[in-house]
């Protein structure tokens, strides 16, 4: 799929750039090693997807099924916000949708237009290159095309060096994830998402592996060590998934803290009401094996930015979210509070005017002037104001309704679960006939059909990507260990 290369050029270098203006700005940014190691794939080039695959091939080369791909995959971005506001674009998205006969011209436009439409509005209007390129408009070569493309590996090579650069300079924080985003607390024991919802169906093969949550934790702290020349403060559990069962790998991994959601905070303490003064301070979990403290979001303000503003003016949106700290600040006086704004770092932005530029500038520039707002990163704020609330059980869930419903439960995730745990089941017979690089293979494939997307997916796969992905990695599993994938995987 192309998601990582295509949020490579849109968000993920500009976000942090942006804040070389706003020097009083701090932030946190979480970074999935999974994310940072396909990213690496792409700049070395040993990795392609097909729609980059049928970007690059010419024009004139391309098959009738090759056609029918781009014509069904090439308009994928928002169509009010970006595709209209190209005028060529957008005559191309009406006359497929029109059923209309593309001519070659047509399809060489349509495969710079989409990789060109993606790039971050910065990038467009900064790089000469892009801002020719969108200024031409039309009737483009395959030399351009080259250049387009050959642009989008460019921005890719600055991202993980602009993160450590920030980092290093204090004004802001990276964190990690465990290492192919998987739900933890299922890997420990699949009988865990019951303890967040009683009624939740579980699959006949129970899929416990403590010893993959290790590694998924130690991977990913060593991953980010080798990047940032540091150990990992702080980490994102994927999906904002916790239970009381991971947090010993987690503190023995060296983490300090985590975030989660403030759902979790009220069922751990058995409250019944929202209490925004324990959401607005950090807490600690002591444990035989060590501490480590905790954050938990604001969900309301958090989904604010996620979901709401996109529909609203930048100015409008910046002003109601500093009328909602205000009010905020009112109600503790002059206690210190931290309010924790924590949310999807991608998905937001594409339907934001602007890619979001307009919205996060003022809201920045608001911040910055504000006189009672200090931003701060979570390590920065727990040196000085160090958790006293102890929470002595952590309550299993994740950021969706505190549990994990999500990702167990319906048949389609359910059986999923339990094709991934035969597999495991296999890898534990056939490890002693493999030799250490087979099995070293085999155990990232496990990890990898570990990941929390194809549990989200299974069932509500909107075109049968994932489930088809899915599917093809642990077929991959089983050729590893020299064995035929079984039928239902084809």
């Amino acid at each position: 799929m192309p998601w990582v290369r295509l949020h490579g050029i849109k968000d993920y270098l500009d976000m942090v750039q942006m804040l070389a203006k706003y020097p009083a700005i701090k932030l946190t940014f979480n970074l999935v090693p999974s994310l940072l190691e396909q990213l690496e794939d792409f700049i070395k080039g040993s990795v392609k997807d097909k729609f980059l695959e049928l970007s690059a091939k010419p024009a004139k080369e391309l098959t009738n099924p090759e056609k029918s791909f781009i014509l069904a995959n090439f308009f994928s971005i928002n169509i009010e916000r970006v595709i209209s506001l190209f005028p060529r674009y957008y005559e191309l998205y009406f006359k497929k949708t029109s059923g209309a006969q593309f001519s070659l011209q047509d399809y060489l436009d349509l495969q710079v237009w989409f990789n060109l439409s993606w790039f971050d509005p910065d990038f467009r209007n900064n790089i000469p290159e892009l801002k020719q390129l969108v200024a031409k408009g039309r009737f483009f070569s395959e030399e351009e095309k080259e250049i387009c493309l050959r642009q989008q590996i460019e921005i890719l090579k600055q991202i993980i060096p602009a993160y450590k650069k920030f980092q290093d300079s204090q004004q802001i924080e990276v964190t990690t994830t465990p290492y192919y985003h998987p739900i933890l607390p299922l890997l420990y024991n699949t009988k865990i998402a019951r303890e967040a919802n009683l009624k939740t169906p579980l699959p006949r093969a129970q899929f416990s592996y403590p010893e993959d949550v290790k590694a998924q934790v130690e991977s990913a702290v060593q991953f980010y060590q080798e990047r940032f020349g540091i150990l990992p403060a702080g980490m994102w559990p994927s999906e904002e998934s916790v239970s009381e069962h991971i947090l010993p790998f987690i503190i023995a991994s060296g983490i300090n803290w985590i975030v989660a959601d403030e759902a979790i905070l009220f069922k751990s303490l058995n409250k019944k009401k929202r209490d925004t003064r324990l959401v607005y301070q950090p807490h600690i979990l002591k444990r035989e094996e060590g501490n480590l403290n905790i954050v938990f979001r604001d969900r309301n303000l958090s989904d604010l930015i996620g979901f709401v503003y996109h529909n609203w003016s930048a100015k409008e949106a910046v002003a109601d979210f500093m009328r909602h700290l205000e009010d905020t600040y009112r109600a503790f006086k002059d206690q210190d509070i931290l309010v924790t704004i924590a949310m999807d770092g991608e998905n937001a932005w594409e339907y934001f005017a602007n890619d979001g530029h307009d919205f996060l500038e003022l809201l920045y520039q608001r911040l910055s002037e504000s006189e009672f707002i200090k931003t701060t990163t979570v390590s920065e704020y727990l040196k000085d104001y160090p958790p006293k609330n102890n929470i002595k059980r952590l309550s299993a869930g994740s950021w969706i309704y505190a549990n994990f419903g999500k990702w167990i439960g319906s048949p389609a995730k359910v059986k999923a679960w339990e094709w991934l745990a035969e597999a495991r089941g296999e890898l534990q017979k056939a490890k002693a006939k493999l030799t250490p690089d087979q099995l070293v293979l085999a155990l990232k494939q496990i990890y990898i059909a570990e990941g929390s997307d194809w549990f989200w997916w299974a069932g509500e796969d909107p075109d049968g990507s994932f489930d088809r992905l899915f599917r093809l990695h642990l077929s991959n599993f089983y050729r590893i260990i020299n064995q035929d994938p079984p039928a239902y995987l084809s």
